[in-house]
């Protein structure tokens, strides 16, 4: 009996941190989400995210295609690639958490702009958006790329929370999720794309 103690002292542990988490997280969101989500801004932003995400590997393997550039082909192929890679991650980590959404949880606390259900951890365009952000960013390194993509994947993750239909911790892992699935993609097609294998093209952006 003396051997199970700490094993129950954990557990009670465990549930204490747990609930004074999820007690934040609510505390944070009825912060940020009003009693009427109806900002036609953030609207947009949110559903902005499929939108420009899809627009900027078309647009990147259209040019190079057009004008026969390999580096702007490898450069879809990095943005492309990190979408799938967050994508593969956080739907299993929907189907292995399997959390609510906030307003399922605290109806009348919490006010979604529609009703939306399924799960809620990680945010899903979140993590879209963190990826096609970071993945430019990676590439580019220009400042005038890097500070809008972030503003505007920061802007969208916002705005799910703003709409009550994430936690911040939903967010914020959806955003280092998206993020490292980028540097995975980078590191990815470097193997199997040698850059040495591509010629060396200028490329303005």
């Amino acid at each position: 009996m003396n051997k199970a103690r700490p094993f129950f002292f954990l557990l009670l542990l465990f549930a204490a941190l747990k609930s004074t988490a999820q007690n934040t997280d609510v505390d944070i969101l009825k912060g940020i989400n009003p009693n009427n989500p109806n900002s036609g801004y953030w609207k947009a932003m949110s559903g902005s995210a499929y939108f420009v995400s899809a627009a900027v590997p078309t647009f990147l393997l259209t040019e190079g295609i057009i004008k026969n550039n390999p580096l702007l082909r490898q450069k879809a192929r990095n943005v492309l690639g990190s979408i799938l890679i967050e994508l593969a991650i956080s739907e299993s980590m929907k189907s292995g958490f399997k959390r609510k959404r906030p307003a399922e949880t605290y109806p009348g606390i919490i006010f979604p702009y529609r009703n939306v259900y399924g799960r809620s951890f990680p945010s899903g365009h979140t993590s879209l958006v963190f990826a096609t952000a970071a993945s430019l960013s990676i590439q580019y390194k220009k400042w005038y790329v890097t500070v809008p993509a972030y503003l505007w994947a920061t802007s969208v993750g916002y705005s799910r929370m703003y709409l009550g239909v994430h936690y911040p911790s939903d967010v914020v892992t959806g955003a280092a999720v998206g993020i490292g699935s980028a540097y995975v993609s980078q590191w990815l097609n470097k193997k199997l794309f040698p850059p040495k294998k591509i010629a060396k093209t200028k490329v303005d952006f």
